[in-house]
């Protein structure tokens, strides 16, 4: 499980939008917004700088938050 903290989302759009397009790489995994805690949890064992890059492209940057 992966987890990044995205500022810059705020909506339900905002949510939509990551949830599509995290949902279109393979190995994501369930994927789970947190609009509140401005959070994006991934599942699946992709890549943390595939999901930061499919991220900042479609303009929400993100960064990884350490496991607690």
């Amino acid at each position: 499980m992966q987890t990044f903290s995205v500022p810059d989302m705020s909506c339900g759009h905002c949510k939509r939008s990551i949830e599509e397009a995290l949902s279109a790489l393979p190995d994501a995994g369930k994927v789970t917004v947190d609009l509140a805690a401005h959070l994006v949890t991934t599942e699946g064992p992709a890549p943390a700088a595939a999901i930061q890059a499919i991220l900042s492209d479609i303009g929400y940057p993100a960064t990884p938050v350490a496991a607690a």
